[in-house]
């Protein structure tokens, strides 16, 4: 294990775990902790140990108090700053309740009770934008929400900032997946985000893919799963279904030399290797 270089800050993002209780499945049929469990262990393989680690929603299948417990058993052996977000399938109250040391789950809630909060990561801030609509698939951003990211933003301009925030703010062309994706404050967040060139991403969950699209003068991007991903079909009336492609996680780089953030997809287990491409300085034949 290497670890972090001075000038090099490294975020590992996490998203869509689905962690049911000890024994019951998902969806009837993937027990999802093991997955998970070699999730945790691929993120602690890196040759370069994470600064920190973000989960950008869905912790939970169904926000639980047994979920939480069992997640955060799965979560123990991280032990760099693991920062918690909310998704669809979460309950703000039970995790503040079951995550009670993770002190910045309360720092931006207001009457509303959201889970937005600032911190810093080596040399980057990270900002975590709540995007649940309680009781409901799809994500919403609110005036209120929107204006606490403006007043952060304003306050961290010399800074490389990531945004998380869990649904996409926009169209994958996964019909079923857009339809419960970003329905309120998508061209608001954009307009904001078109406005400060220090925000070198915006990192997000809920499709269960890898994908990237240019967004506000940044790039926007949706992570892997360490369990079922969602299908790749284009359609507009694909059917809603899942997978069992192979899993995966984000690992963001920011390097203080080039002054830019460098975003790899990991592959999620083990696998063989590594093998040197030359013996002695002589490539292998």
């Amino acid at each position: 294990m290497t670890t972090t270089t001075e000038d090099t800050t490294f975020l590992a993002q996490l998203t869509d775990l689905h962690i049911r209780e000890p024994g019951r499945l998902a969806y009837g049929r993937i027990d999802t902790a093991p997955y998970l469990e070699r999730a945790v262990q691929s993120v602690l393989r890196l040759a370069q140990r994470p600064d920190a680690v973000v989960i950008t929603g869905d912790l939970s299948d169904f926000g639980r108090a047994a979920e939480y417990e069992h997640l955060a058993r799965l979560l123990a052996p991280l032990a760099m700053p693991v920062y918690l977000m909310p998704g669809n399938h979460d309950d703000r109250d039970q995790l503040r309740r079951s995550f009670p040391g993770h002190n910045y789950l309360t720092e931006g809630m207001g009457p509303a009770g959201f889970v937005q909060y600032s911190v810093r990561v080596g040399a980057l801030r990270l900002l975590a934008l709540d995007t649940c609509v309680p009781g409901e698939s799809h994500g919403a951003l609110c005036g209120e929400r929107l204006t606490w990211l403006e007043e952060q933003l304003e306050a961290c301009r010399g800074e490389p900032v990531v945004i998380a925030m869990h649904h996409p703010p926009f169209q994958t062309l996964i019909g079923h997946m857009d339809e419960i994706g970003l329905l309120q404050g998508a061209e608001a967040l954009e307009a904001l985000v078109a406005r400060y060139s220090n925000i070198e991403r915006v990192i997000c969950g809920h499709l269960h893919r890898a994908i990237d699209v240019r967004f506000g003068g940044t790039i926007a991007s949706t992570s892997p799963a360490p369990a079922h991903q969602v299908c790749l079909d284009l359609s507009p009336d694909a059917p809603s279904a899942w997978t069992l492609e192979p899993p995966g996680f984000r690992v963001h780089a920011w390097s203080g030399r080039s002054g830019r953030l460098v975003t790899h997809l990991a592959a999620s287990g083990t696998f063989e290797g590594p093998f040197p491409f030359h013996d002695n300085g002589t490539l292998i034949d």
